[in-house]
């Protein structure tokens, strides 16, 4: 078990969960027997997470470290495809580990960096979860009741890759962010 507890690395040294190092032992499996044993080599995971999806399905959330998001960027549709197979059909969706650090306190002459405020934090995420897709639009729209929800437009060119997946990636960016989130193409005139 000492092998595919070497790709999860949580804060703390706290223990992996068991959905945490199934994920771990896929990816050790991965790592063992394919074409993407040297990219995965040096690559490990901070923590994975379930997440319902509407109608009896799930999808599978794991956490990479912010360092090697753009090792992952490179393996990423392989990767995916290949996890997926083995969590049979569940969505895998791979996200960077960012924090939010709060507001300075007035007075205070702390600068907070922009990457780490929740906004950026959030879209950030946003452009986590469609990958590989990519965003060309946003339009926010209130209700008359108050409520917020945000429409997003995706890359036509990836439709055969994600369109499938829009209704797992908007329950995870729910989950993850607490907002509501739709996900379109935008229309084209052909």
């Amino acid at each position: 078990m000492y092998t595919s507890r070497k790709k999860i690395h949580k804060d703390k040294n706290a223990e992996p969960t068991e959905f945490e190092e199934s994920v771990g032992q896929a990816i050790f499996d991965l790592e063992t027997n394919s074409d993407l044993k040297s990219e995965l080599k040096d690559l490990y995971i901070n923590s994975a997470v379930q997440v319902d999806v509407a109608g009896n399905r799930k999808a599978v959330v794991i956490h990479i470290p912010y360092r090697l998001r753009k090792a992952y960027r490179k393996i990423h549709v392989r990767l995916v495809r290949e996890l997926e197979k083995k969590f049979s059909g569940k969505d895998v969706v791979l996200i960077a580990t960012r924090r939010i650090v709060r507001p300075p306190k007035k007075g205070s002459a702390v600068q907070r960096p922009r990457t780490r405020t929740l906004t950026a934090v959030h879209e950030a995420m946003l452009e986590d979860v469609v990958l590989p897709a990519e965003i060309v639009g946003k339009r926010t729209r209130y209700r008359l009741d108050g409520s917020k929800i945000m429409k997003v437009f995706l890359d036509p060119k990836e439709r055969n890759n994600t369109e499938y997946k829009l209704e797992s990636f908007s329950a995870i960016y729910r989950k993850l962010s607490g907002k509501d989130v739709v996900f379109e193409y935008p229309i084209t005139d052909a």
